[in-house]
């Protein structure tokens, strides 16, 4: 198994939810994060001040899928989430030893 974390732009999660609800991915985890990569932020101006956005506000997505689907997820993710310019985000593929499913006990591919 595999777990898939994607960090992308905030606007572009529903067309990301979309495309793996097409592929069949069933469960998923958002959570909003900030951070910043090679774009390091940016400055504003609010009320005539200028400031520095050092974080800027990103979704991560985490998925767990069997590792056979995990190039079609990786693939779909990146294809929803490319919008061609400057920080569309990372996508992380990690192991997974097991998956447990709290309520039934179920282990394994059966608990995701």
């Amino acid at each position: 198994m595999k777990k898939i974390e994607a960090i992308i732009k905030p606007f572009r999660l529903d067309k990301v939810k979309d495309a793996l609800n097409k592929i069949g991915i069933k469960g998923m985890t958002i959570t909003e994060v900030k951070g910043y990569g090679r774009q390091r932020g940016h400055t504003e101006v609010y009320r005539g001040a200028e400031y520095v956005v050092d974080f800027i506000p990103k979704i991560k997505i985490e998925v767990i899928v069997e590792s056979a689907q995990a190039a079609q997820v990786v693939e779909c993710i990146r294809e929803a989430a490319n919008s061609g310019k400057i920080g569309d985000g990372k996508i992380f593929v990690m192991p997974v030893e097991e998956v447990i499913r709290v309520r039934t006990g179920e282990r394994g591919p059966e608990a995701i």
